[in-house]
């Protein structure tokens, strides 16, 4: 691989954060920095930068070009070619073929995960900042369903938080694990977390999605603290 490592990220980190170890499924990320981004770093780490990309501010530039680094780190590990997941008309990562995964990034960190699609054919990953209190709740009603609501009943405000803000990230690993295999977008309102035990959750879709994922299909996430952040995964097995 020709490139150069950017000053604006940092050197890339191996950790495997969850709890349970998923095997197979190789992830790396990054700290950026978007103040150290300058205009030649994409063509040195040779990393195309679609145009609407080019066209966005520092921060956007930052974190599309930290993700695809992690990604192609990644991609390198697992099969050997340094490949760069190009963007999507749905701005979705595409991956090579017989590849599944997912990049995430949040306040000057990136990660990505990569695996084997005849082993594990769905990966979500989201990185979230904790949400405050009083935000958290603002934000609760389009978050949570009914349901989810009335679980934070008897929860201190910082627990409260705390589930609101894992619910939005593994709502959001979810979808990014389910839309590269039903093709359909759906919203938060449209799945549910059941429980969680501080390392793994379960959720239920309430609505259909396709002929396989149905009303009531249940999936499996993990989630964990990583380096100060809410870290979550849905991974579907093959």
């Amino acid at each position: 691989m020709t490139s150069n490592h950017p000053a604006c990220c940092s050197p890339f980190d191996s950790t495997w954060p969850f709890a349970e170890a998923l095997p197979g499924v190789v992830m790396r990320s990054c700290h950026f920095d978007p103040a150290l981004l300058v205009a030649e770093d994409f063509s040195r780490s040779a990393i195309p930068a679609p145009a609407n990309i080019q066209r966005s501010v520092a921060k956007r530039q930052a974190e599309y070009l930290a993700g695809r680094l992690c990604a192609r780190t990644a991609l390198l590990a697992l099969t050997g070619r340094a490949d760069v997941p190009a963007l999507g008309e749905d701005r979705a990562p595409v991956w090579p073929a017989g590849v599944s995964g997912s990049i995430s990034h949040s306040h000057g960190l990136a990660t990505a995960l990569v695996a084997d699609s005849r082993q594990w054919r769905g990966l979500g990953l989201d990185l979230e900042e904790p949400l405050a209190s009083d935000r958290a709740l603002r934000l609760a009603e389009e978050i949570l369903t009914p349901a989810e609501l009335q679980r934070l009943d008897g929860l201190m405000p910082e627990q409260q938080a705390e589930r609101i803000t894992l619910t939005f990230s593994i709502k959001e690993s979810l979808f990014k694990a389910l839309y590269p295999l039903v093709r359909k977008r759906f919203y938060f309102h449209d799945a549910e977390l059941l429980d969680c035990n501080g390392a793994q959750a379960r959720l239920r879709l309430l609505i259909d999605l396709s002929a396989e994922w149905t009303a009531g299909s249940e999936l499996a996430g993990w989630y964990c603290e990583f380096q100060g952040r809410v870290l979550s995964l849905v991974a579907i097995a093959a």
